[in-house]
């Protein structure tokens, strides 16, 4: 079974473009490294909830929309593999420089699929 990464974060709804093609070149970078499958979603309705929330997880602010992705990988073994040399070139070096959110709001981590229907 596949292994995946998911993330969640804030982006300004200003920058959704550009947060669309920097996702679209990280893609590329993810899937050269072993990524069978790489997500990204645009939150469109995202409610507020009582206790907590996807925006309260990521602290986004009013002007914010919330970001949902994963990328699904053949194994944990391949998704470790990959995050180190994606986090040694420097292709994305230069792309994490100009971020178009805070990525310090940024939630992540890998999930070992109990289900896939």
């Amino acid at each position: 079974m596949n292994y995946v990464e998911g993330f969640v974060a804030a982006v300004p709804a200003a920058n959704k473009e550009a947060y669309r093609q920097l996702a679209a070149e990280a893609a590329v970078l993810f899937k050269e490294f072993g990524a069978s499958r790489v997500v990204e979603c645009w939150g469109d309705d995202v409610p507020d909830g009582k206790l907590t929330d996807f925006r309260g997880a990521v602290k986004a602010e009013e002007d914010e929309a919330v970001v949902f992705s994963w990328i699904e990988y053949p194994s944990k073994e391949a998704r470790d593999a990959a995050n180190q040399k994606i986090m040694a070139d420097p292709r994305m070096k230069e792309m994490g420089a100009s971020m178009p959110f805070d990525g310090k709001r940024m939630i992540f981590g890998g999930f070992a699929p109990i289900l896939d229907v």
